[in-house]
Formats: C-alpha cells, sequence, structure tokens
C-alpha cells in the first residue's frame, strides 16, 4: 500500500461516495454538528486512516478474492478547485486505486466518517462493481444498436444507440451497488476499530439524489438505513 499526491493514470471508474454538484452551496451545519477540522488535522486524520482501514480491507480482499490483485494503491487528487469526491478505479497494471480529492479529506469531520468513505470504496473493487459496470455497459451498447439497425437507422445513428446504450446500462444497478458497498464497507469499518453509523452521518451533508430513474446514487436514508442494519448484526 502507497499514498500518493496527484492523480495517476487511471482506467475506468466505480463508485463515488459523495455525488457533490460543484456549484452547489456549501451546506450549513446542523446545531451540535462537528466543525471542519484543520488542514493540518484533517491531514493527520486522512494518514492514520489510511493506515488502519488499508490493511483490513486487503485482508477482507485476499479471504473473498484469493486470485485477485489486493494490494490498494491510495490516491490523493490535489487538482484545485475539484469538488469533495472519492472514487474506485484500477491503475494500467490492474492495481485498484482509491482516490480522494482535497476537498473531501477536509470535509470528513472525524475519522469514522474518513474510514467509512474509504471502506465504502475498497468494498466497490471487492465486490467486483468496476467490471460488472463495464459488462452492464456492453450489454446495453449492444442492446440500443440492434434496434437501432432493426428501426433502419443508418451508421451515425446506431453509433449514438450504442452511446445511449452504454450509458443506460452502466447506471442499469449502480444503486444497488452503491448499497452493497455501503453494507461491505460497514463490515471493513467495524473490523478496523471505528464507528460506521457515525460514518455514515457523511450522508446527511450531501445533495439527496432521492430515488431517480436511472440516478447513479440511491437516497441517502437507504444508505444510512443499510448502514445501521448491517452495523447491527455485526
Amino acid at each position: 500500500m502507497r499514498i500518493l499526491a496527484g492523480l495517476i493514470l487511471i482506467v475506468g471508474l466505480a463508485g463515488c461516495v459523495a455525488p457533490t454538484p460543484p456549484q452547489a452551496p456549501a451546506a450549513q451545519p446542523a446545531a451540535g454538528a462537528e466543525a471542519r477540522l484543520s488542514a493540518q488535522r484533517a491531514a493527520r486524520q486522512f494518514v492514520d486512516v489510511v493506515e488502519t482501514v488499508e490493511p483490513v480491507a486487503e485482508r477482507e480482499c485476499r479471504a473473498r478474492l484469493p486470485r485477485a490483485n489486493c494490494d490498494f494503491l491510495i490516491v490523493v487528487d490535489d487538482r484545485p478547485g475539484q469538488p469533495p469526491n472519492a472514487f474506485q478505479t484500477v491503475d494500467k497494471t490492474g492495481r485498484p486505486v482509491l482516490a480522494f480529492t482535497l476537498a473531501l479529506i477536509a470535509d470528513a469531520r472525524n475519522a469514522d466518517e474518513m474510514a467509512f468513505v474509504m471502506s465504502h470504496e475498497a468494498a466497490h473493487h471487492i465486490a467486483g462493481h468496476l467490471p460488472r459496470q463495464q459488462q452492464n455497459a456492453a450489454a446495453g451498447a449492444v442492446i440500443f444498436a440492434g434496434l437501432a439497425v432493426l428501426t433502419g437507422a443508418d451508421a451515425s445513428g446506431v453509433r449514438s444507440a450504442q452511446d445511449l446504450g452504454a450509458a443506460v446500462g452502466a447506471r442499469s444497478y449502480s444503486k444497488e451497488f452503491e448499497l452493497e458497498a455501503d453494507a461491505l464497507g460497514t463490515v471493513i469499518a467495524r473490523t478496523a476499530g471505528y464507528d460506521p453509523v457515525r460514518g455514515a452521518a457523511f450522508f446527511t451533508r450531501i445533495p439527496d439524489p432521492g430515488n431517480r430513474f436511472l440516478g447513479t446514487h440511491p437516497p441517502n436514508a437507504a444508505r444510512i438505513e443499510t448502514v445501521r442494519r448491517v452495523n447491527s448484526r455485526l
């Protein structure tokens, strides 16, 4: 496991625990809410969480996927102006990458929140969400292109149908993937010694996507309920 500053070359993308639009106004903390950490404390907290969570995530990965690459690479996206975000991907060698923007690191109010976000992203890799998403996209592209051919579309129309089908296919199970990652992330965070229910409070400060058709994320309430349900069984 290593931590790198700067975004490395990556292939594919899966998971985004904090879908915060760049133009969205910052949420005001509720009464009694924890204050934002100083830059120094946030950086120290991030390093501490990495050192604690990554070995647990790696062990969980190796236990479930003995043949998989479980050597997580932790990356900090330090490009200016990036909104709070975290995602899982793989590099060109197939090594799993967990990436976090500086804004997300600064926005985590406590170690439990940072640990849950990190565990959630690791869970995307362990659950195989990226290849499953790619398979869904490929299937959607084939189906939509076939329908376009049957309706007499020209080459340009078929290509447009393929693009649309890939987008629809990739989104088809994204909500389920997020809830699966929340559930497994709860296990990882709890095993690492953190409180996943407290960590899931992170969701109360990001825009609620509701339950939109083909939306990429489930309602925040559903995510928090998943964390509470899984945590109660541990």
